[in-house]
């Protein structure tokens, strides 16, 4: 049996640049809907379209029949599902909860365990795409869990993502992102570097974009943020500080596994450079061209 708008109510937990605009698909498409978030003051705009606003997770999970989080760093969802007063001590028997946050597999598993006790069903999903793929409902969706429990809340689901795969059980939603992770953070190098060097040669950088994002270069990073990058628009899609929790967590599982992420740990290091300047961890993940850039006026 699926979730359906006429007789399901979701709550929504996280209401940043992607937490957002995924809560209102999901009002969009006719489900009541409860919210929470740490700035009330960023859950206005739904509220006045029908939302609910709630004064603690733990009473949202009672008046829901579905729980979606996507908030910061992985100490912020043990504490909000694991607390004495959270989501899975306050949840209902039956009841759905889905973390998309980018967090560690190891509490997805616990969250997982710990929800099984409460007779609830837990899913990780860890999203990619962005404040671009948030707005549009396309996002990629990588979920960790039980097929029968995916399927039943698939409908909410594809209010907000257009490529959702079940990629095994509790924890590997979360290790498919690394993955994602891993790659994005050698791909945005490529890019700032063949920007620098486009640059640096004379080119027109709007076409040598033009001429890479139709060939073998092409990516979701170089055609959506390389237009970004020429405009100086740095605004955050997704935030500096988080893509550095991503990294750090994605090397200390590939460390546990017996990995050395070289082109991870080059990365990681470049984007804590940018973080230590002022301003820089409140960048998109395109602020990192700001270092390159400084490399060229030096030249």
């Amino acid at each position: 049996m699926q979730v359906s708008p006429a007789d399901s109510v979701i709550g929504f937990i996280g209401l940043g640049v992607m937490g957002k605009s995924m809560a209102g698909h999901i009002l969009s498409a006719g489900y009541r809907l409860n919210v929470f978030n740490r700035t009330r003051s960023k859950a206005d705009e739904l509220v006045e379209r029908g939302a609910v606003w709630h004064d603690s997770v733990g009473e949202l999970a009672r008046n829901s029949d579905v729980v979606i989080t996507i908030v910061g760093y992985p100490k912020d969802v043990e504490e909000l599902y694991l607390a004495a007063d959270g989501i899975v001590a306050g949840c209902r028997s039956g009841s759905f909860l889905i973390d998309m946050t980018t967090s560690r597999p190891s509490l997805a598993r616990r969250i997982h365990e710990a929800a099984k006790r409460r007779s609830a069903h837990s899913l990780d999903a860890p999203v990619s795409g962005g404040d671009i793929g948030a707005r549009d409902g396309r996002l990629s969706i990588m979920v960790g869990g039980e097929e029968e429990d995916l399927q039943a809340v698939l409908p909410v689901l594809r209010t907000m993502g257009s490529n959702i795969t079940l990629q095994g059980g509790p924890g590997a939603g979360q290790h498919t992102k690394l993955c994602n992770q891993i790659a994005i953070a050698s791909t945005m190098i490529g890019l700032c570097e063949a920007l620098s060097y486009a640059q640096k040669a004379g080119l027109s950088l709007d076409l040598v974009l033009q001429a890479m994002g139709a060939g073998a270069a092409q990516s979701s990073a170089l055609n959506n943020l390389g237009p970004r990058i020429l405009k100086g628009d740095f605004a955050p899609g997704f935030y500096v500080r988080h893509f550095i929790k991503d990294m750090n967590i994605a090397i200390e599982e590939a460390s546990d596994m017996g990995l050395d992420p070289r082109g991870l740990k080059l990365a990681k290091q470049l984007y804590e450079e940018l973080a230590r300047e002022p301003g820089g961890e409140e960048l998109g993940t395109q602020g990192l061209f700001k270092l390159f850039a400084r490399e060229l006026s030096r030249s």
